[in-house]
C-alpha cells in the first residue's frame, strides 16, 4: 500500500511541475512581447531585459529566504563545559539517600549564620544531652566548615537560643576540626551555688582543683609544678575566699606528702587561718618584707637549679625537690614606692628581683601564686606578669584591664571571655586561662571547720616529724620569728630564748653567732645588731 500511494504521489508532482513550467513559459512571452511593445524595442534586447530582471528577483528572493532561516534556527552558543568532581560510587549512593536532618540545630544554625541555606546538621552526626542546669550538643559541621568558624559565631548563637555568651561553654574537639561540643545552659551560670567537693572528690581527681565549671563539674589545673598563677580581680570580686579554697584543696591533694607553704598575707587578716603551717607567714605591706622573702627563697631555687644542672651533666636521674608555694596577696602594693630616690631605688630593686624569681622558679618546683586587686599596667610590672603561665581575672570593668590581667593577646585567642561581662555581684566567679584555653569557673568556698580540720591535720604532721627529727638551733629561731611574725630580732632579744644568758652583750653575740653559723647584721636603723628571718631560713635550706 505505501509504495502504490508514493508512486501516485510522484506522478502527481510530476504533472503539476510540467503544468508549472508550461505557465511560466506563457507569462514570460506574454511579458516579452508587453516589453518589446511598450520599449520598442528588439527582440533579443527585450529577452535580455526580462532574463536579468527575474535573475535578479531570483538572488533577493534566494538572500530573504537564507536569512530569515538562519536567524529563525540559531540556538544559544553552549556553554563552557565545567569539570565535574569524581565520586566514588558509595558516596554517590550515599548522596541519593535521603539525608536525616536535625530540625533543631538546623534552624538555630541557620539563623545564627553558621550554616547557609542548603546545609543541614545530620541527626545521625549530632547528640543532645541534658546536662546539670543545661544541654550539651555535640555534632559534626557540614563539609567545609570548622569549629574555629563557628566559635567565631557561638555569640549569634548563644542569642538566637534567647542565651548571652556567658551561658555557654565550647570545648575544642582534637580528633576532628568539624566537631563542635557546646553546652547551654538553662540559666546565668553560678546562679545557683555548688557544694563544696569533699576531701575524696578533691583528691580523685586529675590534678588540682580548685574550682566548679558551669555544670558544677570540679575544675582546675593538671599541675602547678613549672607554672605560676597570677590572680586578678576587682575589690570585693571574691580573690581572697578565691585563694583559701584554692590552699585548701592544696592541703588535701597533696596529702601526706605536704609541701612548703610562704605566705604574705597583703590583707593583714585574710590568710590568717593557714599561719600555723606555713614556713614563714607575714601580715605586711611594705615592700621591704616582699624583698626579704624573696632574698630568703632565691637561694632554695639557686640551689636547685645547680642541682638540676649537675644531673643533666653527669646524665643522673632527675632530682626530686619537696614542692613550695609562695603566696603573696595584695602584691601590688609591693611594687609602690612614696617618690623619695630611696623608695624608686627598693621599688626597682624588688621589681628585678620579683621578676627573676618567677622566672627561675619554674624549674625548681616553686610555685609563686600571687594575687592583686590592681591588675592595671603601673599596678604589676609587665616583667613581672609575663613570668606567670596560668592566669586566673575575676570581674574588672574594661578590656584594657583584662588584657593586663590574662595578657595582651588574650582576645585573639580562641574564644574568649570577657570578664567585664560576668555578674559582679557574684564572688569568686572568673575566667581560668591556661594552656590557651580560657574556662568559666567560680572558687569553691568552704566552711571554716572544713578549712581548720584540714590546716589542723597539717600541722599535727608536722610537730610528728618535728618530734621525730632532733630540731636545729636555725629551725629554733625560726620558730621563734615565725611566732612574733616578724622579720628581724636583735642579738639582745634572740639571745636569751635561745638560752644563752652570757651578761657581756660582745660574748653573748659571739656564742650566738657560733650557734647558728650565721653572722650576725645591722637592722634598717644600720646599728642594731641581730639576725634576719632570711638568713636564718637560707641556711635552714643549705643544712638539708
Amino acid at each position: 500500500m505505501s509504495k502504490k500511494k508514493s508512486r501516485a504521489q510522484a506522478e502527481d508532482d510530476m504533472w503539476g511541475q510540467a503544468a508549472g513550467a508550461i505557465a511560466v513559459l506563457v507569462t514570460a512571452t506574454a511579458g516579452l512581447a508587453a516589453v518589446k511593445e511598450k520599449l520598442g524595442l528588439p527582440w533579443w534586447g527585450a529577452l535580455a531585459l526580462v532574463v536579468g530582471a527575474a535573475m535578479l528577483l531570483g538572488y533577493a528572493a534566494w538572500w530573504l529566504k537564507t536569512t530569515i532561516k538562519a536567524r529563525w534556527d540559531r540556538k544559544p552558543a553552549a556553554k563552557a563545559s565545567t569539570p565535574v568532581e569524581k565520586v566514588s560510587p558509595a558516596q554517590e549512593a550515599e548522596e541519593q539517600e535521603t539525608v536525616p536532618v536535625h530540625p533543631e540545630l538546623t534552624r538555630t544554625l541557620r539563623t545564627a549564620g553558621v550554616i547557609s541555606k542548603d546545609q543541614v546538621i545530620r541527626a545521625d552526626q549530632a547528640r543532645v544531652e541534658p546536662v546539670a542546669r543545661g544541654m550539651r550538643y555535640d555534632f559534626l559541621l557540614p563539609q567545609g566548615l570548622v569549629q574555629s568558624e563557628f566559635a567565631k559565631r557561638l555569640p549569634n548563637v548563644a542569642g538566637t537560643l534567647g542565651k548571652s555568651e556567658l551561658h555557654t561553654r565550647l570545648e575544642r574537639s582534637a580528633d576532628n576540626e568539624r566537631r563542635v561540643n557546646v553546652i547551654v545552659l538553662d540559666d546565668p551560670p553560678f546562679t545557683h551555688p555548688f557544694t563544696p567537693p569533699t576531701k575524696e572528690q578533691i583528691r580523685a581527681f586529675d590534678g588540682i582543683p580548685f574550682a566548679h565549671d558551669i555544670i558544677g563539674d570540679l575544675a582546675g589545673l593538671k599541675t602547678f609544678s613549672r607554672g605560676s598563677m597570677l590572680l586578678s580581680g576587682m575589690s570585693q570580686s571574691g580573690k581572697t575566699t578565691f585563694l583559701q579554697g584554692l590552699l585548701t584543696c592544696l592541703i588535701i591533694a597533696y596529702g601526706e606528702d605536704g609541701f612548703d607553704l610562704y605566705i604574705i598575707d597583703g590583707k593583714l587578716c585574710g590568710l590568717t587561718d593557714f599561719a600555723k603551717i606555713c614556713k614563714r607567714h607575714q601580715a605586711s605591706s611594705s615592700p621591704a618584707t616582699m624583698e626579704s622573702f624573696i632574698d630568703m627563697l632565691q637561694p632554695i631555687v639557686d640551689k636547685r637549679y645547680a642541682m638540676n644542672d649537675r644531673a643533666k651533666a653527669e646524665r643522673l636521674p632527675e632530682p626530686k625537690h619537696r614542692p613550695v608555694f609562695f603566696v603573696v596577696d595584695e602584691v601590688a602594693d609591693f611594687f609602690r614606692h612614696d617618690g623619695s630616690d630611696k623608695g624608686k631605688e627598693q621599688a626597682s630593686r624588688v621589681t628585678y628581683k620579683a621578676a627573676e624569681f618567677a622566672r627561675k622558679c619554674l624549674e625548681a618546683e616553686v610555685t609563686a601564686i600571687w594575687c592583686t586587686q590592681r591588675p592595671e599596667k603601673t599596678a604589676v610590672p609587665v616583667e613581672v606578669r609575663a613570668q606567670f603561665r596560668h592566669r586566673m581575672c575575676l570581674y574588672v570593668d574594661s578590656k584594657g584591664t583584662a588584657e593586663v590581667a590574662l595578657g595582651d593577646s588574650y582576645f585573639t585567642t580562641l574564644n574568649p571571655i570577657h570578664p567585664a561581662h560576668l555578674n559582679p555581684s557574684i564572688p569568686g566567679q572568673g575566667v581560668l586561662y591556661a594552656s590557651g584555653k580560657s574556662m568559666l569557673v567560680r572558687g569553691i568556698s568552704f566552711p571554716k571547720e572544713f578549712v581548720w580540720e584540714a590546716v589542723d591535720a597539717v600541722e599535727a604532721r608536722q610537730k610528728q616529724a618535728i618530734a621525730a627529727t632532733p630540731q636545729t638551733p636555725v629551725q629554733k629561731a625560726l620558730d621563734l620569728y615565725r611566732a612574733k611574725g616578724v622579720d628581724f630580732i636583735p642579738t639582745s632579744v634572740l639571745a636569751p630564748a635561745m638560752d644563752i644568758t652570757e651578761e657581756r652583750s660582745s660574748v653573748a653575740g659571739q656564742k650566738l653567732s657560733k650557734l647558728l653559723g650565721v653572722p650576725a647584721g645591722k637592722g634598717e636603723d644600720n646599728v642594731t645588731r641581730g639576725y634576719w628571718a632570711a638568713d636564718l631560713a637560707a641556711a635552714a635550706h643549705a643544712q638539708q
